[in-house]
């Protein structure tokens, strides 16, 4: 009778053991689940209470480096509930989780499903920037700089880009009259380089629509922006330029000068640095430059500023006219007078700048 004891002794404390680890399992499992609930539960019952934040995804930023901010802010219970939700697709949406740049308003009474599903929705915080006709690009970098979307000098910089030049096929060794004005609305975080493609993006699609610059090479293209730049530094009256562009042009043709006062302003404040002057004097028509037009017969090496549509239309299809001058004579009204030769025209009151276009 001992002998046959012993083996059922050990069935019960086998079935003893296996009943405990099954009541461990068990409970391990409803601990889990009340641990997902508790995680998936907002942080607060009371939306009157709850905590507010608005958090910013710039582009490249990682599921778990926001979950990161939401649980620092104390809207998340746990980061790595959100980013398990992400990776585990543990809401059974089809889709993979796919976190959208922008700026997003939450609070700590949200359930987690409702900050999963709203942080794929991409409703970006779009930061205004209202670029003038007629910026160089350094104007256009303080801009641009004074919205906190970069730095000044990042902007150049990306502005002086090689690569950028030759995948937008511009046959200018810089950007300079390719970043085309207009107001634009960008997202936080955005970097330098996206920030640089939509001004020229903007402009290769601006030029498209124009018949006479549809379809020329580089080159001539280069020329005409070259040229749009400096009638947007001259005209003030939209009308009258196409008529300035045609100044410009029969001098072109005929190997004269351009004798643009606003190449000459370039060069004082663009090229050496110095305030804008009230007035272009003798000594400065001297100076010895490629950009200098009362020296050389030539356009400028490159554009002098940013051209605006008016401007473009104006020197993709200059007026047929018979002028070779123009001078300011209603300055209230920035009107010119437009003349075929030098009689009538009086030199001194051509010589001096127009209010600055920033």
């Amino acid at each position: 009778m001992g002998k046959k004891s012993g083996p059922k002794k050990k069935k019960q404390v086998f079935l003893a053991i296996l009943l405990v680890l099954l009541m461990l399992v068990l409970m391990a499992g409803i601990a889990g689940v009340l641990a997902v609930r508790y995680a998936l539960s907002p942080v607060s019952e009371d939306k009157e209470t709850a905590t507010a934040y608005e958090l910013h995804v710039p582009n490249g930023m990682t599921v778990m480096e926001a979950a990161a901010k939401l649980e620092a802010e104390g809207i998340l219970k746990s980061r790595y509930i959100l980013y398990a939700a992400a990776r585990y697709r543990l809401f059974h949406h089809e889709k993979p989780f796919n976190l959208k740049s922008g700026a997003y308003k939450l609070d700590s009474s949200m359930p987690l499903e409702e900050i999963y599903d709203l942080l794929q929705t991409g409703s970006p915080e779009n930061i205004k920037v209202v670029v003038p006709e007629g910026l160089t690009i350094s104007k256009t970098a303080a801009i641009v700089a004074a919205t906190g979307l970069c730095g000044e000098a990042e902007f150049m910089e990306a502005c002086r880009s090689e690569d950028l030049v030759r995948t937008y096929g511009f046959a200018s060794r810089t950007l300079e009259g390719y970043l085309f004005p207009d107001t634009y609305f960008f997202t936080e975080g955005m970097d330098v380089q996206s920030i640089v493609k939509k001004f020229l993006d903007n402009f290769v699609e601006k030029a498209g629509d124009i018949p006479e610059l549809d379809g020329i090479t580089p080159e001539k293209l280069n020329e005409r922006v070259i040229l749009a730049s400096i009638v947007e530094r001259e005209y003030q009256v939209a009308d009258e330029a196409p008529l300035i562009s045609s100044v410009f042009q029969n001098r072109i043709d005929r190997g004269m000068g351009l004798q643009s006062c606003a190449t000459v302003e370039y060069i004082l404040t663009e090229i050496e640095g110095k305030p804008h002057p009230d007035r272009i004097t003798y000594e400065d028509l001297k100076i010895d430059s490629p950009y200098n037009t009362y020296k050389w017969a030539a356009l400028p090496p490159t554009p002098i500023c940013s051209p605006g549509l008016v401007a473009l239309k104006a020197a993709a299809a200059p007026a047929k006219t018979d002028y070779y001058y123009f001078v300011l004579t209603n300055p209230a009204e920035g009107s010119h007078t437009f003349s075929k030769s030098f009689k009538g025209h009086i030199e001194a009151e051509n010589l001096y700048t127009k209010p600055s276009k920033r």
